[in-house]
């Protein structure tokens, strides 16, 4: 198959599966079904697009495609009845959307987020899940996010997806007084979407922004939703922080380029400034309630401290680090307790840092702890060390731009 078509294929899929496998879920019920048959038409776009070309809309191509399927199938069955005959029809039909409404969410992908989080399901089953179908992400790169096993992952989505349909699980979104049971879920998942597109765990590129804008659109649905919810819109000013560096995170190869050596008059100043609004709101829900601050509220708060310093040099690393000390009172991880060294080096020095960080337990198999490891080593003139460091890095890593990076490191190491 041709390259270009296949690179095409993938990329429509990553920005498109989710609004596919919503609008099909919304048609037929059926969570399973509607992925199934997304996947169907995806097959059908690889056999039929490298030689007919690719459509104007290959979007609405791929969710024509699949409706048929589902009427063929449904046309196929002994048992077929008015409901499947009435279905169809409807499947055929194109009606106009009303428009949105925050007490009637009529977005079709938020609506599956909050099927995918239902109570019916385990957590685990919730995020596994609404990353595998709203997200896009693959089984691996699932597995990333949650640190555990492709097979793990597997059985997770396969568990959900026979839950919902056993449980008749309808295509609706919940009523307020059920918000709150669902809410933390839907966050996380948000987040991880997030994430993944942020600093990709696998693959070529080192920012996937078709990721990142559809989990800031959908933070920012959600926060219009729950107004009063602090923890949606600290996530949403995480998000728009850190998207607001996307032109000066990479160069013109797509390589990375770290924070202290970005270029900040390529911040986007207008994103930054809305990041500082919606902490805002989120600080004034959490004042009105009087309780203390969140997760999401609290990263945004350290993304804010990087977002409006005029330099690494001026940065407030003494309140960052502060920050990272309430972070993890609250929501303790060992790659916190590692950012949080990273914040401490630049406020008391690399060597305090080392020795926190030599401390640091659960992060075995990450290229994130040699990565650190190499970065502080290199600060006190241990050059072998590092070296070593930044090639076991390079070795961990499943990102090939992280991985050039790591390794031109470790090279320079070697050099010195």
């Amino acid at each position: 198959m041709d390259t270009g078509v296949r690179e095409t294929v993938d990329a429509v899929w990553r920005m498109e599966a989710a609004k596919i496998v919503a609008t099909l879920t919304r048609a037929v019920g059926d969570v399973g079904m509607a992925e199934d048959l997304a996947a169907d038409a995806l097959v059908d776009a690889l056999t039929q697009w490298p030689s007919a070309g690719v459509p104007r809309n290959p979007g609405a191509w791929l969710t024509t495609v699949a409706k048929r399927k589902a009427i063929d199938h449904w046309r196929r069955q002994d048992t077929l009845g008015a409901k499947y005959t009435e279905l169809a029809r409807d499947l055929e039909t194109h009606l106009d959307e009303p428009a949105w409404d925050p007490d009637h969410i009529d977005d079709d992908v938020l609506r599956l987020i909050f099927v995918a989080a239902h109570p019916v399901l385990s957590r685990e089953n919730q995020i596994a899940l609404t990353l595998r179908i709203v997200g896009g992400l693959t089984t691996e790169e699932i597995a990333r996010a949650f640190l555990t096993s492709k097979a793990t992952v597997a059985q997770r989505i396969v568990r959900a997806k026979k839950t919902l349909a056993e449980a008749q699980v309808p295509f609706e979104v919940p009523p307020r007084d059920e918000y709150p049971h669902r809410l933390s879920a839907v966050l996380s998942v948000v987040y991880l979407i997030y994430n993944e597109g942020y600093s990709a765990s696998f693959g070529q590129r080192w920012i996937r922004d078709e990721l990142c804008r559809e989990a800031l659109r959908l933070g920012r649905v959600l926060a219009a939703l729950v107004p009063d919810e602090p923890e949606a819109h600290g996530l949403v000013a995480l998000m728009e922080f850190q998207t607001s560096r996307f032109a000066a995170r990479t160069d013109a190869d797509g390589r990375p380029i770290l924070l202290e050596d970005q270029d900040r008059a390529k911040w986007d100043r207008a994103q930054i400034g809305r990041g500082v609004a919606a902490l805002h709101r989120a600080a004034t829900a959490i004042e009105r309630r009087g309780t203390g601050w969140g997760p999401y509220a609290l990263q945004a708060a350290l993304a804010e401290c990087h977002a409006t310093a005029p330099s690494t040099a001026e940065t407030d690393w003494h309140r960052i680090v502060t920050i990272y000390d309430a972070l993890l009172q609250i929501a303790p991880s060992p790659v916190v307790e590692l950012n949080r060294a990273v914040a401490v080096a630049m406020d008391s020095g690399p060597q305090r840092a080392l020795d926190i960080v030599d401390g640091l337990d659960g992060l075995a198999d990450s290229y994130l702890l040699p990565s650190v490891r190499g970065e502080l080593l290199s600060r006190l003139g241990r050059t072998e060390e590092a070296a070593a460091q930044f090639e076991r890095a390079a070795a961990l890593t499943d990102n090939d731009r992280e991985r050039e990076v790591l390794a031109d490191k470790a090279a320079r190491m070697r050099r010195r």
